[in-house]
């Protein structure tokens, strides 16, 4: 086991002014802390605390990062509060530490809820000080090197949420080294035995590759040292997971891959960068289309490096990646590079476009209120393919792939944004769903009095687009709700002969406001707009007397009255219009979910609708249904049966459907040149058993070859 002494010496060597006796006084504190815990592995939990500190030693961090790696754990897993590590260590360690804590004390619906929770606070932590990600990483970094502890499906969930999560953020920090570290180890768990055949077959072919790749270098050294180049040149070899990656995307088997080693080339000059790359292609022919020039177009993460393929000695490919020194310390470091602290959080870096996405996510978590959906939108947001286009005072922007000029306007700001009108691409007009290619020049036409549109979320691609677009969205509908609903209380309360101005002095208005979860009547309103409270029902609440003897004067008027069945029931809401939507046609079986329309009641849809992505902006107006299987109803739903074309096949097929219950309200026939048959169908069924039986009894029918049910229209 590592001690403390040792963290010492490594953190001397590249800081000899360092606050030695903190890290001791840290480390003591977190040794009482820990007393007599023990990691799965059996090991003494202070082991993790340190490995964590000696890994942000490794990169450099400042000591307040070191001090804050010991401590990490303590108030999570110990009797330990921030007050106490505030008073021992100062505010900003105590921050640092908060940030890391994970909501243990917090009640979830789910495992993904919580862990959606837990990664909006870091990231919340992290606007206020970017090391609380860099601390997360080591941590969650030297936990995969343990995992092995762990049972099966531990195993397989940290490693998928590493893989989704933790390794595209340290690519896109830039820190090459722990990016690599983190997908291999991920591997390992995930696909243990793909992860074992790669390492037995990368020792078996390593020699005859290395020999390969030796007398490649020598070749490219013999040669710089001919035209004068100062370089160094070295193998590098390729990580598991890269070459899992290539046999997956590329679909060849592992023995067709020879380069399992490339070749990386640093000089000290950029001018020399793209020198020996005319070099190398002098030597050898260039692969067509394996040429990038991140020198002149940096990645988003400020790497930089020429990357290009060669068909080199024996008609083999080989890999090189030329970059200078201070590219090369970028390519491994990333944001921790440049880490030279002064007080609280404020980096000194060269470049702050790193920063960038950071505070990208920040300004997201304002905007979407559900920690899941956020969550999601940063997973699609760290596997970018991207182009790169050009503002129209030339400066270069990556986008992702498929972005278009509503995604261009947010990315440069919000209010750009909010008042697009138009766009033009290389100095042509052109739609606003228009998608991008690599060197368009973007102009993005405004106008102030302009308002987003609910349809731009069909085709905007970028999660910032997609966050701003809803939050600006659910903004305008809950004024919109609030002026429709404040009209309708308004109304019904001068039915009775009072107002809202009168209602606001009554006693009972605060119990009816706590009913509802509300802290005055102006937040009463909007859910009237939304329609999920009736005006009735306040009506009723404030004024019980008066209300009931109106509802015994409407009775003995209109005795009989008849309730309409729906076929569900609405949690929370009475009276109130439901219809079933024709693009998911939910039964009862299927698990459903209701969306309060303006004018139409509630919608009810399933929740692998299509179209519930574009209705989910507004969580305010998605409530929960429950199916009302008391009452006889039957429900519409689509089916396709794939057939022999052949005489009676219409009429068997028909048959089987109506002997199991159900009718037929619907049929389309069509047929194809191969002598085959689509009948589709809409058929009204009990539930989703029966639906099940019905399609159970066509696939008996003879030429029957598939059945299945249709979602939509």
């Amino acid at each position: 086991m590592p001690n403390v002494e040792g963290l010492i010496k490594y953190v001397i060597g590249y800081n000899p002014q360092a606050d030695v006796g903190l890290i001791r006084r840290a480390y003591e504190f977190s040794a009482n802390a820990h007393q007599g815990q023990l990691r799965k592995s059996g090991e003494p939990f202070l082991k993790h605390p340190l490995e964590v500190s000696l890994i942000l030693a490794r990169m450099n961090m400042d000591i307040a990062s070191i001090v804050a790696g010991l401590l990490h754990d303590t108030v999570e897993d110990s009797l330990t509060t921030s007050e106490d590590v505030a008073k021992e260590f100062g505010r900003d360690i105590a921050d640092l530490v908060e940030g890391l804590t994970k909501l243990s004390k917090v009640e979830f619906m789910s495992r993904e809820e919580k862990q959606a929770e837990n990664f909006r606070k870091m990231i919340i932590s992290m606007g206020k000080d970017v090391r609380v990600i860099l601390i997360k990483l080591a941590d969650r970094l030297h936990n995969m090197r343990t995992l092995s502890a762990l049972s099966i499906s531990q195993q397989k969930r940290i490693s998928q949420e590493t893989m989704e999560i933790y390794a595209p953020i340290a690519n896109r920090l830039g820190i090459g080294w722990m990016k690599i570290e983190l997908e291999d180890l991920s591997l390992r768990y995930l696909k243990p035995d793909v992860y074992t055949d790669l390492a037995k077959k990368v020792s078996l072919k390593k020699a005859e590759s290395d020999k390969y790749i030796q007398d490649v270098i020598e070749i490219v050294k013999k040669n710089i040292k001919i035209y004068g180049f100062n370089a160094e040149v070295y193998g590098r070899t390729k990580h598991f997971y890269s070459i899992y990656q290539k046999m997956e995307t590329q679909g060849i088997a592992f023995e067709e891959i020879y380069d399992l080693t490339g070749i990386r080339i640093l000089t000290d000059t950029k001018v020399n960068c793209y020198a020996t790359l005319g070099m190398i292609h002098s030597l050898w022919t260039p692969v067509p289309g394996r040429f990038k020039d991140y020198i002149g177009v940096p990645k988003s993460n400020m790497y930089q490096s020429l990357h290009t393929t060669v068909i080199g000695p024996g008609g083999h490919r080989v890999e090189f990646q030329i970059r200078t020194d201070e590219m090369h310390q970028m390519a491994e470091e990333g944001i921790a590079a440049h880490w030279k602290y002064k007080d609280k959080g404020h980096a000194e870096t060269k470049d702050n476009q790193i920063y960038n996405w950071l505070r990208q996510m920040v300004e997201w978590q304002k905007d979407l209120s559900d920690s899941k959906q956020f969550l999601d939108s940063v997973k699609v947001d760290l596997f970018p393919d991207v182009v790169y286009v050009f503002t129209p005072k030339g400066d270069v922007k990556e986008m992702m792939r498929g972005a278009t000029p509503v995604d261009f306007a947010y990315s440069i700001h919000t209010e750009i944004g909010n008042q697009c009108v138009g766009a033009k691409v290389n100095g042509k007009m052109v739609p606003l769903r228009y998608q991008f290619k690599s060197g368009d020049t973007v102009e993005v036409i405004t106008n102030t009095n302009h308002v987003p549109s609910k349809d731009w979320l069909k085709f905007v691609k970028t999660p910032r687009a997609r966050a701003k677009l809803k939050h600006v969205i659910k903004t305008e509908e809950r004024r919109r709700s609030h002026e429709i609903g404040h009209k309708l209380i308004e109304k019904e309360f001068h039915r009775i002969g009072t107002s809202i101005t009168a209602v606001n002095k009554l006693e009972n208005l605060r119990h009816v406001l706590n009913e509802y979860s509300v802290k005055d009547i102006d937040e009463l309103s909007v859910l009237v707009g939304y329609g999920k409270v009736s005006p009735r029902q306040i009506l009723k609440k404030l004024f019980p007397e008066s209300v009931e003897k109106e509802e015994t004067k409407e009775k003995e008027e209109s005795p009989k009255r008849v309730r309409v069945p729906g076929g569900v029931k609405v949690r929370g809401i009475d009276d109130i219009l439901v219809h079933f939507s024709k693009c998911c046609n939910p039964v009862p079986g299927d698990k459903i979910i209701g969306y309060i329309t303006r004018g139409r009641g509630i919608s009810i849809h399933t929740p692998a609708c299509p179209n519930i992505d574009e209705l989910d902006y507004d969580k305010e107006r998605l409530v929960q249904v429950d199916w009302d299987t008391t009452e006889p109803i039957t429900y519409p739903v689509r089916i396709s049966v794939s057939t022999i074309d052949r005489p009676g096949v219409l009429a068997s097929v028909s048959a089987s459907i109506t002997s199991s219950g159900a009718n037929i309200s619907h049929a389309e026939i069509s047929t194809t040149e191969d002598k085959r048959a689509i009948l589709n169908f809409v058929v009204d069924v009990k539930d989703l058993a029966h639906l099940e039986r019905v399609i159970q009894k066509v696939e008996q029918v003879r030429g029957v070859e598939q059945v299945r049910r249709l979602m939509g229209r």
